[in-house]
């Protein structure tokens, strides 16, 4: 198995669109999973006054369309992960958001017959036993526990056994 990692720190799903034929597609993959959205989200909260930098809801539903559409025929599968923030209160502003940008993921996964994986999910029902702080100092970047959860919820959607 060959897994290639396309992402890129502080990228959109603008970037990601930019760059998805030369870094995933010209690959021929046998299977993809995208998982975009965080930055799309953060930048509007940590650089509000910069409006070009923003993807908005709209947008953001055509561009992951648009990666799933480059994909769908000539692959086995594709994951469609949700975008996450490590916060459980449904009230904060940024999880709201989060929370709109991972429900376009699981309307375009219904749509196309992706395999969902709702990592935002997993990282609530996380918080309901522990702080986020113990898998992430920012509630986005998860530690190595933080990232064995996340292995874990997308390895039970391979129907993967451990």
């Amino acid at each position: 198995i060959r897994v290639t990692n396309s992402g890129i720190s502080g990228n959109t799903s603008r970037d990601l669109l930019q760059r998805f034929d030369r870094d995933v597609v010209d690959l021929k993959p046998d299977w993809v999973s995208i998982c975009i959205g965080i930055n799309d989200v953060w930048r509007q909260f940590d650089s509000p006054a910069i409006l070009s930098d923003a993807v908005d809801t709209e947008e953001y539903e055509k561009n992951v369309e648009q990666m799933i559409l480059k994909v769908k025929d000539s692959v086995k599968g594709i994951f469609m992960l949700t975008p996450y923030y490590m916060e459980p209160n449904r009230e904060d502003m940024m999880r709201k958001r989060m929370d709109e940008y991972g429900a376009i993921c699981k309307k375009l996964a219904d749509k196309y017959g992706c395999i969902f994986v709702d990592f935002q999910q997993m990282y609530e029902d996380y918080c309901k036993i522990r702080h986020s702080s113990y898998i992430a100092w920012d509630r986005i970047h998860p530690n190595q526990v933080g990232a064995t959860l996340m292995a874990r919820e997308f390895l039970k959607k391979c129907e993967f056994e451990y």
